[in-house]
């Protein structure tokens, strides 16, 4: 970043010295420190995190897993006249899509008092189906055809197919007149352009209840209020938002008040956070909050030894997942056999799973080639040791230990598990993001309820230099009837038809098995009693959404 402000000292003056903060500021701390702070750019919880603050999307699932607008006046639906289906020519085919139309809160404004507007929709869309831009919701922006403007406030947008999903919006806008001059003067170099990164404290880039003030790249991050922001005044003069990449000096922090809370989606880990209770109930209020948090390995697939399939399921038969989440969780934290968790209303509970069988996992591994034993470790008839390389977050407590146990498993069975992981900002922000891994990738996928897996599984969806890295499908996973099973999801408006779609789904993914299922995980959010309104959602949206809710009851 460019532009440090000069209040930088006097903030990590008061991060040195909490006690002498205002009773009015809320010091969170976070575990990873975003790569960067455009909406559309990276796929990072961090950045999730902090954008709640400053931002907000046009629609949003809420606390009951419901859609309802949160930038809009009023959810479209094809009941009210919202949304209706339309036709419309390509390739000499006339095709069926629809037209839904929202209208923007008339208060919204931009922290530099432009208009929140219909043309930041339009460049929003602009840039974010341009493949040279490296949006990771390319596919998303490509959808719609085209954007009408009704208004300064009014717009509708046209989507090149039919689909149950049809009112959901869920990305941020952004400021066309800051961002599109730099977009349009270079678009594929618009990534390493962008003013959220070059020019982040311009006060332009907000419009929610905070706007970004300062921050120390890597360290922490200042949050004042937006005078522009429409909505309830939130109660904290100041936020502060602290990253601390080992759990373990993060629990450490909180004892010691350098912050007052640690957010709960990204934070201590469900192992620490039930020991800290027993030690700190009388100071803390834990709330444990299960949901769609889905804890897995990525397998990189164009690795020939995870590209065949008796491998990935000897990897799996390998792990003693019901131990792991037994003495590690205390049960909180229950076995993952699908990406779809069973608190979602198309979960199938006929998918098939893989139990622990450390035999029939020798088995595959001999079938596969890997018969040859010598020092413990498998090899092929070429002489090639069976090493594949794991990697994940740095300084996540739960995570490394939970790779260990895997790790020991794995040599169980003559398989030689090297570690390799990196701070989060570089994982997700180059690693992952960029297929850098060679073998296996350990994070957390967080959805929203009946979220279709179209940039995690889509063979369209595969990063590559060529498409400027947009996707999330990290395993390069390529599956004909995956991409039908996805296209016919979307396009099935009729949810008992949708949900034996989804079944299929499932069960493929299960045979398939692009990446290795772990467990979903229970977020806990540590609160100082005097903390009140923080409502976790259970799914991909974080409770900075909810800022202005939050308020300070009885705080000494």
């Amino acid at each position: 970043m460019r532009r440090l402000l000069s209040a930088i000292g006097a903030l990590f003056l008061g991060l040195a010295t909490p006690s002498a903060l205002a009773a009015e500021t809320l010091t969170i701390g976070i575990t990873q420190y975003p790569s960067s702070f455009h909406p559309t750019l990276v796929s990072m919880l961090a950045q999730r995190y902090v954008e709640g603050l400053t931002l907000r999307p046009v629609t949003v699932y809420d606390h009951d897993w419901k859609l309802v607008c949160m930038l809009c006046t009023e959810l479209p639906t094809i009941e009210n006249g919202g949304a209706r289906r339309e036709t419309y020519e390509k390739d000499g085919e006339t095709k069926e899509g629809m037209a839904v139309t929202y209208s923007l809160h008339p208060d919204a404004t931009w922290g530099d008092g432009t208009p929140v507007s219909s043309d930041d929709m339009l460049f929003t869309w602009e840039m974010g189906r341009d493949e040279r831009s490296g949006a990771v919701s390319l596919e998303a922006f490509q959808r719609i055809l085209s954007i009408d403007i009704v208004d300064e406030k009014t717009f509708t947008l046209h989507l090149d197919r039919v689909t149950y999903s049809y009112n959901a919006f869920s990305l941020a806008l952004l400021p066309a007149h800051i961002e599109r001059p730099i977009f349009e003067a270079n678009p594929a170099e618009y990534r390493n352009r962008t003013a959220f990164d070059r020019d982040p404290f311009n006060p332009g880039l907000a419009f929610g209840p905070y706007r970004l003030s300062a921050a120390e790249p890597g360290s922490a991050m200042e949050f004042l209020p937006n005078p522009t922001w429409w909505g309830p005044k939130p109660a904290f003069d100041k936020i502060i938002v602290r990253t601390i990449e080992n759990t373990a000096a993060l629990e450490a922090n909180l004892l010691s008040g350098a912050v007052d809370t640690i957010a709960g989606e990204i934070g201590l880990t469900l192992d620490q956070a039930l020991a800290f209770e027993k030690r700190n109930g009388d100071k803390f209020d834990m709330v444990y909050k299960s949901g769609l948090i889905y804890e897995h390995i990525d397998l990189n697939l164009d690795n020939p030894i995870l590209a065949d399939q008796r491998v990935r399921k000897a990897l799996v038969h390998a792990l003693d997942r019901e131990t792991i989440s037994a003495q590690l969780f205390q049960g909180r934290q229950p076995v993952a056999h699908a990406s779809v968790s069973p608190l979602d209303s198309v979960h199938n509970p006929e998918t098939p799973t893989y139990p622990y069988d450390p035999t029939k996992a020798k088995a595959l591994l001999d079938d596969a080639g890997w018969s040859v034993m010598k020092r413990g470790i498998r090899h092929n008839a070429d002489g090639e040791p069976l090493t594949i390389e794991i990697m994940t977050t740095a300084g996540n407590r739960s995570r490394e230990l939970v790779q260990q146990v895997l790790q020991s498993q794995w040599r169980q069975i003559g398989i030689d598990i090297t570690v390799r992981n990196q701070p989060a900002r570089v994982f997700f922000g180059e690693t992952v993001s960029r297929r850098k891994f060679t073998g296996m990738a350990m994070f957390a996928w967080i959805s929203s309820p009946e979220s279709v897996p179209l940039t995690t599984l889509s063979s369209t969806q595969i990063p590559t230099e060529a498409n400027g890295w947009s996707g999330q499908n990290y395993t390069g996973f390529n599956n004909a009837e995956m991409d039908a099973l996805i296209d016919g999801i979307e396009r099935e408006l009729d949810f008992e038809n949708r949900k034996k779609l989804w079944a299929r789904l499932q069960t493929l993914y299960a045979e398939e098995l692009p990446v290795i299922p772990l467990y979903w995980r229970a977020n806990a959010f540590p609160l100082p009693k005097w903390l009140k309104g923080v409502r976790p959602t259970g799914h991909q949206l974080t409770t900075t959404l909810w800022v202005e809710e939050w308020r300070v009851e009885g705080r000494n």
